[in-house]
């Protein structure tokens, strides 16, 4: 997909890096002339529409698809019976992190297993999406029940550390005696509330079958590349006869890193009838994909007077499938953040019947950090300290799991800055002594921490006789400005006007590109980019024998073999320097509490953040306010609701499944603190997809107990918690 500024306004001149500009793909969008994965054309299409299991676990007895056969317009119908045999049904599941972002699933439609409620059983194929639904309705299914569990506390006992994580849990010290002998203490459960993503974009899959051999897949996911190869193990294809696109994503945060199972599903049937196949998930079934796992944190605290922590404990359990083992990187936060000499660090997962979590947004962070921060928060009050007071006293510049120094740590600066533009100063420390009319007010805050990751990634830089520069990756654009920058840094690199720079991304045939995941887009293909730029940069100065203007570029071009000039450029991780590379962020929050009723406010929200170079603060001020409303929805607001009697979700919709909507979200504020650092990546950029979510929750959280004086230690705080 070729993207290009067409309104360029205030980008007409060379716009570089750290301006704020407006994305290049914005008036598509708005239009709809952005095409998403369910909206590509394709001769002769068939529509598929899933059938799920109506229990949590068992064994299908018999399944009558005659009803569905015989509807109009229905053409096949897809179950374990009649499937195409295809290696994906090889593959055995394993326990070492089995739902890792780089393999297929477990197979769909295997056999007659039920695994979770949701599960789907049949894919009903028509001429239609109306013909396929009707036909959907008509399957009937019986089954044989066995015992299942969907509750996080009573598999608590079944808790197990995975191999691929055990080498996390750390013990240094003793924890106990420091506990003892500590000034304050505190020994706390914290919990979280299964989460699930919902994008605006419910994942779609259209298989474009060629005939020849051929297969173009449009897909909602987080990396073209990383699907292709999953599609091509799963059904024995040579990865070059399968081209993944995934031009346009409408929001993914996390959900797309592995491939959903409707795009197996659709090339199934693809497959099978040699025609091609879209399958697009209801939003209930958006509810039997990935989920943020339940979690429960049991942790001591201890600290001397001065507020120095003296003993960190923290047994964290997740909830995993009981078809697959998921684990998340969660009790590491806090002691990176917080350097403690006396530690323990116990992490395991506990399995239950749902289908298998996955990464969602700041995956183990978002959990791990916030809940830490409340128990951080209650620590401060144990010792009769100003809740930031204590995160001042334990800043460090080293990591405190390993000792090495950061590339940079601006931490000090965001509390200072932070608390400064929200008035901190201001703040009474006394729980229910601050008020906002009739509404109790509280006030709260929280760090953040994230990875700043650079990965293996690749770019390609044309320069054309007309004077238009192509950048080419095969990046992915989730909604968070990849289109934009990509061509901020490349017009900023030959200092071309912006509207002169094309973007194609999302298709797997073009140069390497990690997933969008893990807020390493910008670091990693960013800096490709600007090497490729560069590499074009050195052509034009060879072939005029000097400096070069814009002007002169589209001459100069026409001059080089090919009449173009072109150049490539990879940019690897890091090799080990000895240094640490991390993002921070120090996040305030104000809440006001009708007491009456329990309802919740936050009239205010600040988040000051420490992400090394920022490229468009435009763009990256928008990503951290949607982590912002994230942790909004985190700490006030999201939760599966089950019905463990049945093993089912039972609010599977977005009317009752509830996310923060405008009238929640009043004065949010982003500050980015300057925070030069060469050492993080190619181009000093860190990532700011995942920071704003981190703290977030537990600063509101914290924020609710300053006013009520309730300590509520399980998200989210809903009213029935505080009445």
């Amino acid at each position: 997909m070729t993207q290009a500024a067409e309104h360029p306004g205030r980008n007409s001149t060379s716009p570089g890096i750290g301006t704020p500009l407006n994305r290049i793909e914005g008036v598509a969008k708005v239009t709809g002339q952005a095409r998403y994965a369910a909206e590509h054309p394709a001769e002769g299409l068939l529509y598929g529409v899933a059938v799920c299991a109506g229990i949590a676990r068992g064994r299908i007895r018999y399944l009558d698809t005659a009803g569905a056969l015989n509807t109009p317009g229905v053409v096949q119908v897809l179950t374990h019976e009649n499937r195409p045999h295809v290696p994906w049904y090889e593959a055995a599941a394993d326990d070492d992190d089995a739902a890792g972002n780089a393999k297929p699933p477990v197979p769909l439609l295997l056999d007659g297993a039920i695994m979770y409620s949701g599960q789907p059983i049949a894919l009903v194929v028509a001429e239609t999406f109306e013909a396929a639904r009707r036909g959907a309705m008509q399957v009937e299914a019986a089954y044989d029940t066995l015992p299942h569990n969907t509750l996080l506390g009573s598999a608590l006992a079944q808790r197990f550390t995975p191999a691929a994580k055990a080498q996390g849990n750390i013990v240094r010290g003793d924890a106990q005696a420091a506990l003892d002998d500590a000034a304050a203490r505190i020994d706390s459960r914290y919990e979280l509330a299964m989460e699930h993503h919902n994008p605006m974009e419910m994942h779609a899959t259209t298989v474009q079958w060629h005939g020849d051999g051929r297969l173009t897949v449009h897909d909602k996911n987080q990396g073209s590349q990383n699907a292709q190869r999953q599609l091509a193990q799963a059904f024995g294809l040579e990865p070059d006869s399968i081209m993944v696109a995934n031009h346009h994503v409408g929001g993914a945060f996390g959900s797309g890193l592995r491939p959903g199972y409707q795009a197996y599903l659709a090339m199934l049937a693809a497959l099978m009838l040699k025609r091609s196949v879209r399958v697009v998930m209801t939003r209930q079934q958006m509810f039997t994909h990935v989920h943020r796992p339940a979690a429960t944190q049991e942790m001591r605290l201890a600290c001397d007077t001065r507020g120095k922590l003296q003993a960190m404990e923290v047994i964290a359990t997740t909830s995993t499938a009981r078809i697959e083992t998921y684990t998340e990187n969660l009790v590491k936060w806090g002691a990176i953040a917080y350097p403690c000499d006396n530690l323990r660090l116990d992490y395991a997962v506990a399995p239950i019947d749902t289908p298998t979590p996955g990464n969602m947004r700041a995956p183990g962070a978002a959990t791990g950090v916030n809940l830490l921060e409340m128990a951080l928060d209650e620590l401060a009050y144990a010792n009769g300290m100003d809740p930031l007071a204590l995160r001042l006293v334990n800043c460090s510049d080293v990591d405190g799991i390993s000792g090495l120094p950061f590339t940079s740590k601006a931490l000090k600066k965001t509390y200072e800055t932070g608390a400064e533009r929200f008035g901190w100063h201001r703040r009474s420390h006394e729980p229910r002594s601050m008020r906002n009319g009739m509404e109790l007010s509280g006030w709260g805050m929280a760090t953040g921490i994230w990875e700043a990751l650079v990965l293996h990634a690749s770019a390609t830089a044309t320069l054309d006789a007309q004077g238009i520069l192509t950048v080419r990756s095969a990046a992915s654009d989730i909604g968070t400005g990849t289109y934009t920058i990509m061509a901020q840094i490349a017009a900023g690199a030959l200092g071309l006007p912006l509207e002169r720079v094309r973007v194609e991304i999302g298709e797997s045939p073009l140069p390497d590109s990690p997933f969008a995941g893990g807020s390493a887009m910008a670091a990693s293909v960013g800096a490709a980019v600007h090497r490729a730029c560069k590499g074009v940069a050195r052509q034009l100065s060879e072939l005029a024998g000097g400096p070069v203007g814009s002007n002169d570029m589209a001459k100069l071009a026409a001059r080089a073999p090919g009449g173009h000039i072109e150049a490539s450029a990879t940019v690897d991780p890091p090799q080990e320097d000895g240094k640490a590379r991390n993002t921070h962020s120090a996040v305030f929050a104000e809440v006001c509490v009708d007491e009456r009723l329990g309802v919740i406010r936050v009239p205010r929200l600040l988040a000051c953040v420490a992400a090394g170079r920022i490229i468009n603060p435009k763009t990256a001020r928008s990503q951290v306010l949607g982590g912002l409303v994230m942790g909004m929805g985190m700490a006030l607001q999201e939760e599966a609701l089950f019905d463990h009697r049945l093993g089912r979700i039972m609010n599977h919709n977005l009317a009752e499944y509830h996310v923060p909507c405008h009238a929640d979200v009043h004065d949010m504020e982003v500050i980015f603190v300057d925070e030069p650092d060469g050492l993080a990546s190619p181009l000093g950029v860190k990532g700011v997809g995942e920071i704003g979510i981190v703290g977030a929750a537990a600063a509101i959280a914290n924020a609710v107990h300053h006013a009520t004086g309730k300590r509520i230690r399980t998200l989210p705080i809903t009213l029935d918690k505080l009445l």
